[in-house]
This record gives C-alpha cells, sequence and structure tokens, in this order.
C-alpha cells in the first residue's frame, strides 16, 4: 500500500486530506505534515473514523532539508504532495531527491524577499530528477493546473495549433467582510499588486498593476469585471502548447477589494520591505496577513459561485475553431462537503487527482514537468468524478 506525505495544513491541504481520505483505494495511508501539529492532530480526529485512509501527523519545518529528510526516511513515502507555501517549494524537491520520493505542488516557486515567481528555479532540478528516476510534477492546481490539463486537451482533441488562450478566473463569492483574500493574504497580495503581463508573439508584454480591465459574462455567474495579471502558467503552456501567438489571465476584482487594496498600498501595509519597529524588524505585508481573516475561516460565510476556465481560438483542418472550457464551483456546496470555500476546494482537488495520477502510473515519467505535458484524458475523467465537473462551448464570447 503506498504512503503519501502531504506537507501543509492549511485551508488547500485540508482539502487535498479530505479528497485523498475519500480516495482510500489510491491513498492508503497518509501522513499530514506542518509547523503546527496541533492543525494536523485535529483534521487527522475529524476524519479518521470516517475513511479507511490510515492518518498520520508529524511536525516539520519545510524550511529546512534536514528535517524533512529526517521525516521521509522515518515514514518513507512514495509521494510528497506539497501544499505549504511556494517559498518552500525548493527545499521541499531537495529532500524528495536525496530520499527517492516523487514530488507534487500546486504553485511555482517564489523567493521570499521578491514579489518574483516563475518555473526556472525548478525547471533548474529536470535532469537531477530525470537522473534519479523520480516524477515532479509542478502547479497542479487549478490555475496553474486544470487551466493547463484543459489546453493540453482542447489541443490533443480539437485542434492542430492553438494561437491564442484567454484563462478565465472568476469568484463571485461573497463572505461578508470589508476586505478579505481567498487564499494566503501574503501570497494573494503580492500577486495582484506586481505588474501584469502576458505574451505575444514570443514575448512578455509587461502592464501597470490592474491597467488592462474587461467586462465578461461569465456562465452561471453573469458580467464581472476582470483584470489581466501575471500568471505563471502562461510560461510553461506557452513552450508546451503548438501554435500559441498570444496568451493572458484575467480574473475577477470587486471594487471595494481594488479600494481595500489601493489604500493598504498607498499607506505601505503591502510593502514585503523589512521595516524597524520599537526595536524589532517586521515585514509589513507579514504583519498585515495576521491581522486579516484567515482564509480557511471564510468557508462557512462564503455564498456564491466560481468559473475558471480557458477560451481557445485556433486551427482544425485549416478552418477556425473557437472552444470555451470552464468549471463552475459553489462555495456552499464546497462547505458542505468538506468545510471549505470554493476557491480552496478548487486548488485542493486537482493536486489529490493529480497524485492519483501519479501513484496509479498513470502520469509518472522521470523528469520535472508541467501538467500539460501528460495525458489530459486520465485528468479530465476524474475531474467529473471527484467534484470538478467541466462544461465545453464551441460557441463562446471571445475577450478583445
Amino acid at each position: 500500500m503506498s504512503r503519501t506525505l502531504i506537507i501543509g495544513c492549511g485551508g488547500v491541504a485540508s482539502v487535498v486530506i479530505h479528497k485523498c481520505c475519500q480516495n482510500s483505494d489510491v491513498f492508503g495511508e497518509i501522513m499530514i505534515a506542518s509547523r503546527t501539529k496541533s492543525k494536523c492532530d485535529a483534521l487527522k480526529e475529524k476524519l479518521q473514523g470516517q475513511t479507511k485512509t490510515v492518518i498520520s501527523t508529524a511536525k516539520v519545518d519545510a524550511d529546512n532539508v534536514d528535517e524533512l529528510v529526517a521525516l521521509m526516511n522515518d515514514y518513507k513515502p512514495e509521494l510528497c504532495i506539497n501544499v505549504a507555501l511556494p517559498y518552500q517549494d525548493l527545499t521541499i524537491m531537495d529532500a524528495c531527491l536525496k530520499c527517492g520520493v516523487h514530488y507534487l505542488d500546486t504553485a511555482n516557486y517564489e523567493p521570499e524577499d521578491t514579489a518574483k515567481f516563475e518555473y526556472s528555479w525548478q525547471w533548474a532540478y529536470r535532469e537531477r530528477f530525470e537522473k534519479a528516476g523520480l516524477t515532479a510534477i509542478l502547479g497542479c492546481g487549478f490555475d496553474p493546473g486544470v487551466t493547463g490539463v484543459f489546453c493540453a486537451y482542447a489541443q490533443k482533441h480539437y485542434f492542430d495549433e492553438i494561437n491564442y488562450i484567454d484563462i478565465l478566473d472568476c469568484n463571485a463569492g461573497d463572505h461578508g467582510y470589508p476586505f478579505a483574500t481567498n487564499f494566503n493574504p501574503e501570497i494573494n497580495i503580492r500577486e495582484v499588486s506586481a505588474n501584469g503581463s502576458y505574451i505575444e508573439n514570443g514575448q512578455w508584454v509587461e502592464t501597470k498593476p490592474m491597467g488592462i480591465k474587461r467586462v465578461y459574462n461569465f456562465p452561471e455567474i453573469g458580467e464581472k469585471d476582470m483584470y489581466l495579471l501575471h500568471h505563471e502558467e502562461l510560461e510553461s503552456l506557452a513552450l508546451n502548447i503548438k501554435g500559441i501567438k498570444r496568451i493572458r489571465f484575467f480574473m475577477t476584482f470587486r471594487q471595494s477589494y481594488l479600494t481595500h487594496l489601493k489604500c493598504l498600498e498607498n499607506v505601505g501595509m503591502t510593502s514585503i520591505k523589512p521595516i524597524n519597529y520599537n526595536g524589532m524588524e517586521i515585514v509589513p505585508l507579514q504583519f498585515l496577513k495576521a491581522v486579516l481573516p484567515d482564509p480557511a475561516s471564510l468557508g462557512p460565510r462564503t455564498k456564491g459561485k466560481t468559473n475558471i476556465g480557458c477560451i481557445m481560438q485556433g486551427v482544425k483542418d485549416s478552418k477556425p475553431v473557437n472552444y470555451y472550457v470552464y468549471n463552475v464551483c459553489c462555495h456552499e456546496e464546497c462547505y458542505a462537503e468538506v468545510g471549505s470555500q470554493a476557491i480552496s476546494y478548487t486548488t485542493g482537488v486537482p493536486a489529490m487527482i493529480g497524485g492519483m495520477m501519479l501513484l496509479t502510473g498513470k502520469w509518472k515519467k522521470p523528469g520535472v514537468y508541467n501538467v500539460e505535458e501528460f495525458d489530459p484524458d486520465p485528468f479530465m475523467d476524474a475531474l467529473n468524478k471527484w467534484g470538478l465537473p467541466w462544461k465545453e462551448s464551441f460557441s463562446p464570447d471571445l475577450v478583445d
């Protein structure tokens, strides 16, 4: 029976753990490890009477390679699912290499002291994982993750080449707070306050933060304002999907969110540069994270739906094709099932599915890979089975 080590015990990790426990035939034994062991123990207590999966817990500092190695050597997992912080991707990958453990994460590495996220650091591990006979799957959440699988599926079945991709991420949920973030505030605010960018004709085009706005009529939700952001999957999809001329990423935001964020920026609270306060060095953004509502607490308050998908334009048999594939997820249904809001759910379910793909041998080859480099069909089937059913249209509204 295979063992899986899950590092992290926040909102996304909780969903991953719930879904692994629903899938005991594949995840026969799991260990939940994080810096706060009491969180892991509470989740084990909640789940162990409802599942055949054998659950263990441990304390680990994911910044410390030696601690990770000691834990892996003791537990001997086949796979490590990393749902800790993106800052910790490389230490966990290092530990996996030392211990002969396959690796999967949901977000690419970014250094703690720079608001910069790209795949170069993790792609640099390709040869080492290949030589070790180990598989590393990068970005197996929703976006990145399912969006990449959507593109690979479209490429396999509907296109000879895909020229334009627009990834649209709409959260129409309402948690009732004046200001809160739906996932880790530190990561979320770094992401949305950075310059936007997109790829056109093989080049990155940079834009001012929130500088490009469009209005889109989302199926099952309606019209929402959305803004162009930089997002990591653009980088890998531009390399792995044939025929790309332009690829963009848009995310919806309410005006109240943008107003609060601008105020916080104006007074320096979103800065990641340390300041001295009463003889202590603090990072303003980390302090802000401490006073904002914990995203894991938003589940019981959040109502409404998300809609995340990809609109593609390209050619099949010399004829133009337009294609839109998306998932609509209900916050309240997610909370009823696993006690989380839909943002954590849409990230956690694909991480479990990616782990299942690896453990069952469907996505298993030595090296470091993005999800669109594997066969999309079994993953697409699993989305329908495990809670993220998708819909498609061949006559979507296009984004100008």
